[in-house]
């Protein structure tokens, strides 16, 4: 088992990082952004490192940095959280040079999923379902015309190295194919610095149901069970949930196994996610495969007992895991507070937390980094806390969610608060019968 892991991140996943090592007798190391010097996981680590100024391509962003701080503490491994470099090859594979062990994916492992064609083609071999479109990136406009006419409009066309919804576009007919091409190529070439697009047939009513797996060094993968993150603003998700309303105990057998051979099919180890597009004829997709933790584990956590980044961290260290898959025995709910105010589009809020008040009571985890005079830096992600709900039923579980938000108290700043309570309270939402376009015709005036 490793002495000493440094966290290559911040915010709630480094505490939570901190929090596991702690209790498994493992050293922790920090790193953080001048913007940072106040946060908690700076506080509550064993050793604390400076590794730049805010810009996150100076800090957090920067390997020489953080291999330099992992090699004057001497640090045996490192956790990169999600986000920033969780996902980077290099990083990963700059690791295993160095002799660190990455608490995650092996280079080849990411280079295979994090590009989307060949992660498509990867799945497609290994027998998962994939959504009907292109064998790769597409080679001209007449081409992807060409293959549209055979599958059938709408079509959308997919930036290869995207995410976040930037170079997506759907195309309803051909009359609209050349605009939406070069819109497409154009914002994925300026955002990721490549404009390779692929084709695929659009998903009608989709849900976005993802399965969590976890893999070993010795070839063993296991699922357990699905999150529902269909409640989506621009492909960001803000609430997650598990077990999801509309999969029946077949369709996760069968999502389940297609998750672990396609987690099987790159000897994946460590904790990932197979993410999946789910029509309204109750067929499913590959849509991608996230390897590292996600935002959202807490909630599969919260129904199967298991703690995911303990997992991870006994995989890295060589450790075999059961080979059991597990089902939900409880219901989850998560909803993202984030420092934006809903009722302007989501705007940023940054600025000083005056006062604060998390609320508790049975069924009730919160996962956050914030405090009373904490300031919120401009420079990342808006979120600041997740609160965690479960309970015996999806009713309680959305009723013990509202109360819980409502006891919150954040002075200060807007957060996403009252969208969310509003959420709980909406009829759609309860139904459990909504898509990832819900939140498009949603009412938030007034909020």
């Amino acid at each position: 088992m490793f002495k000493k892991i440094l966290i290559a991140n911040r915010g709630e996943i480094a505490l939570r990082i901190i929090r596991t090592c702690r209790e498994m007798g493992i050293k922790t190391v920090a790193v953080y952004s001048t913007a940072d010097r106040d946060s908690l996981h700076v506080r509550f680590a064993d050793e604390a490192v400076c590794i730049g100024p805010p810009p996150s391509r100076q800090s957090y962003l920067s390997i020489p940095n953080i291999i330099s701080a992992a090699e004057i503490t001497n640090a045996d491994a490192i956790h990169p959280g999600y986000g920033f470099l969780s996902e980077n090859a290099e990083f990963s594979r700059i690791c295993a040079e160095y002799g660190i062990k990455f608490i995650g994916a092996t280079a080849e492992q990411i280079n295979f999923m994090g590009d989307k064609s060949t992660a498509k083609a990867t799945m497609k071999a290994a027998g998962v379902p994939v959504i009907p479109g292109s064998e790769g990136l597409l080679e001209s406009v007449e081409e992807g015309k060409e293959l549209a006419k055979g599958i059938g409009y709408p079509v959308i066309v997919k930036a290869t190295a995207g995410g976040g919804g930037r170079g997506m576009r759907i195309i309803k007919d051909e009359s609209e194919f050349q605009k939406a091409w070069d819109d497409a190529k154009m914002e994925s070439g300026a955002a990721f610095g490549n404009d390779g697009l692929y084709l695929e047939k659009f998903v009608e009513e989709p849900r976005h149901i993802e399965i969590q797996v976890v893999g070993d060094q010795y070839g063993t993968v296991c699922h357990l069970s699905e999150r529902d993150c269909s409640i989506q603003r621009r492909h960001q998700k803000l609430v997650e949930e598990t077990p999801s309303p509309i999969v029946s105990p077949e369709l996760r057998e069968r999502m389940g196994e297609a998750a672990i051979r396609g987690a099987s099919a790159i000897a994946y180890e460590g904790a990932g996610t197979i993410e999946f597009l789910v029509d309204k004829y109750g067929e499913f997709y590959f849509m991608e495969m996230n390897t590292r933790i996600q935002v959202e584990h807490p909630i599969t956590e919260e129904v199967t007992d298991f703690d995911l980044i303990k997992e991870q961290i006994k995989v890295a260290a060589g450790e075999r895991i059961s080979g059991q898959n597990y089902s939900p025995k409880l219901y989850a709910m998560e909803c993202r507070i984030n420092a934006e105010d809903p009722a302007n589009g989501f705007r940023p809020s940054p600025g000083k937390i005056t006062q604060l008040h998390f609320p508790g009571g049975h069924g009730v985890r919160i996962d956050s980094h914030v405090y009373a005079g904490y300031t919120i830096p401009p420079n990342y992600d808006s979120m600041i806390a997740k609160v965690i709900v479960s309970g015996q039923s999806r009713e309680e579980v959305t009723t013990r969610m509202k109360r819980a938000l409502q006891e919150f108290v954040i002075e200060g700043i807007k957060t996403t608060i009252p969208f969310h309570i509003r959420l709980m309270d909406d009829a759609g939402f309860q139904s459990g019968m909504f898509t990832t376009k819900y939140l498009e015709t949603f009412d938030f005036s007034g909020l």
